[in-house]
């Protein structure tokens, strides 16, 4: 599904040069949950953001789907990312004044897809997630748990291949963390391919393969056997 070849990330000013990225080969095939682990400042974020197709890499190839996409422009990289991927994040970013139906609804709007199939996939999904009885709530009005449990909600409605989760636990106690990752384990298991950038080896000890960077390379990887989830 991915693969990456001597990615580069340069981000310079009159002053200084800064590599993010330096010479990044990677690959992930179709149904893999890979965490992505590192120091503050060793390029996770970075990664994330050119796999998610926010950003262009300065060298190297990215390969998404079979499909070689360094180069593509914001209109060709935003026609991939609404019909291929969904973002989760440490912050949520949910929108305050939708109600949590509405926040799940906004990809599907994108999308443009029928009234009818929007309020069959919403409601699909929130049963999922247990948030039926929220779906008139505004974020402000939901737990940290449950505000996250709809960001994911909001990132799955559109089937998307991958998802994308940048410390989706890092605002969250434990019990809400680990519920969590519960959910992301199921989407795996159910074919989502889960990428997830983390700081907690306990919660990258749900995925089957961690990803160690350090300035801006990749400088370990190790696989793991298949965990029982609860």
């Amino acid at each position: 599904m991915i693969r990456t070849m001597n990615l580069r990330k340069l981000y310079t000013t009159e002053e200084v040069e800064t590599t993010a990225l330096n010479r990044v080969n990677l690959e992930i095939n179709e149904g893999e949950f890979v965490a992505v682990m590192g120091p503050s400042g060793c390029g996770k974020s970075t990664l994330l953001n050119i796999l998610g197709l926010l950003d262009n890499p300065t060298e190297g190839e990215y390969h998404l789907l079979g499909t070689e996409v360094s180069g593509h422009s914001e209109r060709q990289r935003a026609g991939l990312r609404k019909n291929n991927i969904g973002f989760v994040f440490q912050s949520f970013n949910l929108i305050d004044e939708l109600t949590v139906y509405e926040n799940i609804e906004l990809p599907l709007l994108y999308l443009k897809t029928s009234s009818a199939q929007r309020k069959l996939r919403v409601h699909e999904v929130m049963e999922k997630m247990a948030m039926v009885p929220r779906k008139n709530h505004f974020p402000q009005q939901l737990s940290g748990g449950q505000q996250q449990r709809v960001a994911v909600a909001r990132a799955v409605v559109a089937k998307p291949k991958l998802i994308l989760a940048d410390e989706p636990t890092g605002n969250l106690d434990s019990i809400h963390g680990d519920e969590v990752m519960n959910i992301l384990s199921g989407l795996n298991k159910d074919g989502t391919t889960i990428i997830m950038v983390t700081h907690s080896p306990d919660y990258a000890s749900y995925t089957r393969r961690t990803i160690n960077l350090f300035d801006g390379r990749v400088v370990t990887e190790d696989v793991r056997g298949k965990r029982d989830y609860a």
